[in-house]
């Protein structure tokens, strides 16, 4: 039986995770949680633990107004309380650190209209200081990896599942309260939380260590997706073509536009894994699970 600290008390991630295994593999790993709000996460005995899987950070903020201490602050969280909590587990004999990285790191998503499919010769390229302090975090745990203190970095793209918050709560909002919605030509990758647990507990099972890249076995649209949130809730939503145009205008003011409407895709090989860990296979009882 293994035992795993989670570092990071009420994530939507390290909270699912517990839930997913606690369903499903509750004789087989035994799980805490660690608040890392506050200094004494510096006398936690992780000795005990054989993984700490960490996902204490800060993201979701509007990059583009922020002053020096809200940067300092990203750095702080993601990359310098990451680097310093595996370097805690590695001298107390723990074998495997998992840290909660992000698609982030290689940029924002395309501008409308435009493609951007991300492949095993994509190099990282942040675009604000949230995913360069992701990235800095990725090389400081990077040089701590050996045989005995495997690391494993994961870089998803957008999650949803229940009491997910960020962009996908913006588009159940939309699906909501709006009759009609502009259909965009875009490609998404997502990944639902629970084949994001599965994948987790294999890399624990596999002990495993590198970089991955876990996402859907398909591609996602967001103005489909829209309408498919709004048949969960039993409505009707209209996608009305001719708005990329507008979109495009709008694109100059606000970044918002290309996050919602703009593609960022994981080419499907680099998502591939020697074991299947996609628990829900179908878009619309995932988002099902999620809403109802």
């Amino acid at each position: 039986m293994k035992k795993i600290l989670i570092t990071g008390a009420n994530s939507f991630i390290g909270t699912s995770f517990e839930k997913y295994i606690f369903e499903n593999f509750v004789d087989s790993y035994v799980i805490d949680t660690l608040d890392m709000e506050y200094e004494s996460w510096e006398s936690a005995d992780f000795s005990l633990y054989d993984v700490v899987f960490h996902v204490a950070g800060i993201a979701h903020s509007d990059t583009g107004k922020a002053d020096k201490s809200v940067v300092d602050l990203y750095y702080k969280v993601n990359t310098e309380l990451a680097v310093n909590t595996a370097k805690k587990a590695k001298a107390e004999g723990v074998k495997q650190f998992i840290f909660m990285s992000s698609a982030i790191v290689y940029g924002e998503s395309s501008a409308v209209g435009k493609s951007k499919i991300i492949t095993a010769q994509t190099k990282p390229a942040p675009a604000n200081y949230y995913g360069n302090s992701k990235l800095q975090a990725e090389i400081g745990l990077s040089s701590l990896s050996d045989k005995e203190f495997k690391v494993v970095i994961l870089r998803p793209p957008m999650i949803y599942g229940k009491g997910c918050k960020g962009n996908y709560s913006t588009l159940v909002m939309f699906a909501k309260k709006l009759p009609v919605f502009p259909y965009v030509d875009n490609v998404r990758s997502m990944l639902y939380i629970d084949n994001l647990c599965e994948f987790i507990r294999l890399m624990i099972e596999n002990s495993e260590s590198g970089i991955f890249h876990p996402q859907n076995s398909t591609y996602t649209n967001t103005s489909n997706m829209v309408k498919i949130i709004a048949e969960v809730y039993g409505k009707k939503i209209i996608l009305v073509k001719g708005f990329t145009w507008a979109l495009k205008f709008l694109s100059l003011f606000t970044d918002l536009v290309n996050k919602g409407f703009g593609s960022l895709a994981y080419d499907k090989r680099l998502s591939e894994y020697k074991d299947p860990y996609i628990v829900v296979d179908d878009l619309k009882e995932s988002i099902a699970n999620t809403e109802i």
